[in-house]
């Protein structure tokens, strides 16, 4: 019994198999395609929709509404020998063909979402591809944060992308971030999380991304604000104090004003001769100044975040006093002067007597 037989018509059936997948799948590689399938176009703008791996000396392109090539959802054909275009029942006055079969939809809108279908005929090959086209509106993503007063490497912000688009990107200082040891982005991307904010994480924004993966449109800018101090505190008058000094006659206006350096606005209290006045703004003012109205006035800030507190005062006086005040420091200080310059003069003195009596006794 010959085996060899049997064995040779296996080795046959497999070379056969072999061929006709290598052909098949030679087939497939070069069948037509639109790209990019699916195409995301934008409200207004236009989309372009491309042929690939056409047959070769294509004599007419046509393109059509719908997943089949029927003449009654024909939207244009372009003629490659008179190089004419045709339009068809469902042309909308937007569409245009290129002589490499490109279909071009001018100022796109949201009902021209669906499959097209593009058919290529030559004299020897007729083929057809399908695509989709999603049109979406053009989005502009909104941002919200959870506070935007925080506490410098301290606090931590969190930033909402508010947008149904499913690829967001985050921008802090102008500049892109992702996941890091401070930054964290959620898995939708629609959220970050910036631990300890530091004065230059400001500010925020967020940017989606829909033709292409292209960042095409942000949100607007979020900016942080430190909170911080106060670290001074300065009272300003009209009239003008010296040294914690304002002299205003009686019946005179004065005012008086409190700054500091610091954020938020903080919370202000006046004081006046030991009691607390009604006061919750940064300013007093005195139309007609009275004798009661004489005094000390301190005025105090305090801010809430960071826990700091400070002070300053400020002595409303008559002229006459201030006169006399002053005259009464010019006498102090004139006495401190006269009675450095003997103390120093009884210094020197001693140093002499001193200095005279070693050379005496050195001598002797």
């Amino acid at each position: 019994m010959d085996l060899s037989r049997p064995r040779c018509r296996l080795w046959r059936k497999l070379v056969l198999v072999a061929s006709l997948l290598a052909c098949g799948i030679t087939q497939a590689s070069s069948q037509m395609y639109i790209s990019p399938d699916p195409f995301t176009g934008l409200k207004g703008f236009q989309s372009l929709l491309t042929v690939n791996n056409a047959p070769k000396d294509v004599q007419e392109y046509s393109w059509h509404r719908g997943a089949n090539d029927t003449e009654e959802n024909l939207i244009i054909s372009y003629n490659t020998t008179s190089h004419s275009q045709q339009k068809g029942p469902v042309y909308s006055g937007r569409e245009t063909v290129s002589h490499t079969g490109a279909l071009l939809i001018k100022g796109s809108q949201l009902n021209d979402t669906g499959n097209y279908t593009a058919r290529a005929a030559a004299f020897n090959d007729t083929q057809r591809a399908t695509g989709w086209l999603e049109v979406r509106e053009f989005e502009i993503p909104g941002i919200s944060v959870n506070t935007s007063i925080v506490l410098e490497d301290v606090d931590s912000v969190v930033a909402i992308c508010h947008t149904n688009n499913t690829e967001v990107q985050w921008y802090v200082a102008h500049t892109l971030v992702s996941s890091s040891e401070r930054t964290a982005i959620s898995p939708d991307t629609k959220t970050v999380i910036i631990k300890r904010v530091k004065n230059y994480d400001s500010p925020l924004q967020c940017g989606v991304k829909i033709v292409l993966g292209t960042v095409i449109q942000r949100s607007e800018l979020i900016y942080l604000t430190m909170a911080y101090g106060p670290s001074y505190v300065m009272i300003l008058s009209e009239p003008g104090n010296n040294n914690g000094i304002l002299p205003a006659e009686i019946s005179s206006h004065v005012e008086m004003v409190c700054v500091f350096n610091g954020a938020p606005e903080s919370k202000y209290r006046w004081i006046h001769s030991g009691s607390l006045l009604s006061f919750s703004e940064k300013n007093i003012t005195l139309p007609s100044l009275t004798w009661d109205q004489m005094g000390r006035y301190r005025c105090i800030v305090e801010n809430n975040l960071t826990q700091l507190t400070l002070h300053e005062e400020v002595q409303v006086q008559h002229p006459r006093e201030c006169r006399r005040f002053s005259q009464s420091i010019t006498m102090s200080a004139f006495l401190l002067d006269f009675l450095m310059a003997w103390s120093i003069l009884g210094y020197v003195l001693l140093f002499t007597l001193i200095l005279v009596g070693l050379i005496r006794c050195y001598s002797t």
